[in-house]
């Protein structure tokens, strides 16, 4: 469940700011299948991932993190 959060949420941003999912791992240093899996719910991100990907989209981890339920 936390990791679907985190996916929905990284997608989401990604996709707002014109990233493809290609571009997006390439510029991440991660293989297209691990995005993915991230994505889809299937993996938690590493928090150096968290900030890595934070910091290509321009946002703080705080506008990353899933709101509490």
């Amino acid at each position: 469940m936390e990791a679907e959060k985190w996916g929905r949420r990284i997608r989401a941003y990604r996709k707002l700011k014109g990233f493809t999912q290609e571009g997006f791992a390439k510029q991440l240093n991660v293989s297209v299948s691990i995005l993915g899996e991230i994505e889809r719910g299937n993996r938690l991100p590493t928090r150096d991932l968290l900030y890595k990907v934070a910091k290509s989209l321009n946002i703080s981890i705080a506008e990353l993190t899933p709101p509490e339920d």
